[in-house]
């Protein structure tokens, strides 16, 4: 059964094994057969959550926003020659053991993945000093270990874009960690080479997207090792989840930018500004349930995935 509001999709309860929810997206495992290794489906639900809460209504449209411009920038990724991908498809036909009645509940918000070992830690990638890491050098001077320039000031530009992991949190927030504790979880020479693969692809993203009028200012990066067809972890390396979209990365336009204050965005912030204002009141703890959001920020909210999408390829 798919639970569906207004064209949104907020649930799937689909005939596959191993269903997971996440607080956005549905996995299902998709068992290997002869001659093709296990696979993972991910779909992009129309649910919204902000401060670690899902909100009880969802942004109609939102999940295949979100997987067309994850689609776009992967196909990107490939052609740059950075790293290989999971992304086997996103036609639903492709799926083994879904049957037809279920392809619309998925088309369009669905990637079909190859199924990894999952590197557990979160690559930060930013250019720009904002979020956690504002606040962390506020207190610091640091973000992550890694020392900045004295008198920065809020989403200012760094002098060249730095890698600051994360642990992957399966509740509650994810921790920033420095290097060193990256590699005492995932090793030193895997995160050395996540390093490096992190940063670059930034950098090419953030020089493509410039002249589309989005200013990258930071994003965050999935990472596991293939298995093979008997499900063990290989050692090829690929990029998974989903990859420089307005959920896993801070977007601003160009033409607005101006250091030394907040930024407009084209990420779920204009939601949680909407849910501060009602904390603020006092009407909100940030605290399960969350607050039902009005049509106005419904239809704001999607706009803005939107014109990220249409801006960057267009």
């Amino acid at each position: 059964m798919t639970t569906t509001s207004s064209n949104a999709v907020y649930d799937t309860d689909l005939p596959l094994p191993g269903r997971r929810q996440g607080k956005v997206r549905d996995l299902y495992e998709v068992p290997g057969t002869p001659g093709r290794p296990p696979a993972l489906l991910i779909v992009a639900s129309d649910r919204i959550s902000a401060f670690d809460v899902v909100l009880p209504n969802s942004i109609p449209g939102k999940g295949q926003a979100l997987t067309r411009i994850s689609t776009e920038w992967f196909s990107w990724v490939r052609e740059q020659d950075i790293i290989s991908d999971h992304l086997l498809s996103t036609k639903p036909e492709d799926v083994p053991g879904l049957d037809e009645c279920h392809w619309p509940s998925v088309e369009g918000r669905m990637m079909l993945g190859r199924a990894t070992h999952v590197v557990p830690i979160e690559c930060v990638v930013r250019g720009y000093l904002a979020g956690s890491g504002w606040k962390e050098y506020q207190q610091t001077g640091k973000v992550c270990g890694i020392e900045l320039p004295e008198g920065m000031t809020q989403c200012q530009k760094l002098p060249e874009p730095i890698f600051t992991p994360s642990t992957k949190a399966t509740e509650g927030h994810d921790e920033n960690i420095d290097f060193q504790q990256a590699c005492e979880i995932a090793g030193s020479s895997v995160m050395a080479k996540l390093r490096d693969i992190s940063l670059e692809i930034y950098t090419k993203a953030a020089e493509y997207a410039l002249p589309k009028g989005l200013i990258l200012a930071d994003t965050k990066f999935e990472f596991g090792f293939a298995l093979d067809m008997d499900g063990q972890p290989t050692d090829e390396l690929l990029l998974i989840d989903e990859v420089l979209t307005p959920d896993s990365s801070r977007y601003w336009p160009a033409e607005k930018y101006e250091a030394g204050r907040d930024q407009e965005s084209f990420d779920k912030q204009y939601v949680r500004n909407w849910l501060q204002a009602i904390c603020d009141r006092g009407d909100w703890d940030k605290t399960p349930p969350g607050p039902a959001l009005p049509e106005d920020v419904i239809r704001d909210s999607l706009s803005r995935y939107d014109e990220a999408g249409q801006r960057l390829f267009s």
